[in-house]
């Protein structure tokens, strides 16, 4: 088991640019690819980015690819998001997830742990 805690959310400015990280603790940080996820208000939970656990594979929804970067210091247990270029739609509460699979994977329904979210919000 894995418990995961995310910071870094908060208002910024569309343009502006925020760095989730997200801290684990429990087993071993290496055993799980990383992935985030986002849901706005009235709108399904989605895939954002994920990581392999070694840190040299990564996949991106279209929606961030270009603008956000996913990285994990194992080290540190910590996965990170930076965000740039923010706009008004990636206003979300963005999760935190592990999964044992050893391939990145999008559908959320393939995580196994989850942490309690951070809240994006960006004004346009």
């Amino acid at each position: 088991q894995v418990q995961l805690v995310e910071s870094g959310g908060g208002s910024v400015q569309a343009g502006g640019s925020l760095r989730l990280s997200c801290a684990a603790s429990g087993r071993t940080f290496t055993t799980y690819t990383m992935g985030w996820f986002r849901q706005a208000p009235e709108k399904e939970r989605e895939f954002v980015a994920a990581i392999l656990r070694s840190g040299d594979i990564m996949h991106y929804a279209d929606s961030v690819s270009g603008r956000f970067t996913i990285s994990r210091d194992n080290a540190k247990n910590t996965v990170y998001l930076q965000m740039n270029s923010l706009k008004f739609e990636d206003t979300a509460v963005y999760y935190c997830a592990a999964t044992y699979s050893s391939v990145t994977v999008a559908r959320s329904s393939q995580y196994n742990f989850w942490g309690q979210g951070t809240q994006v919000t960006v004004s346009s």
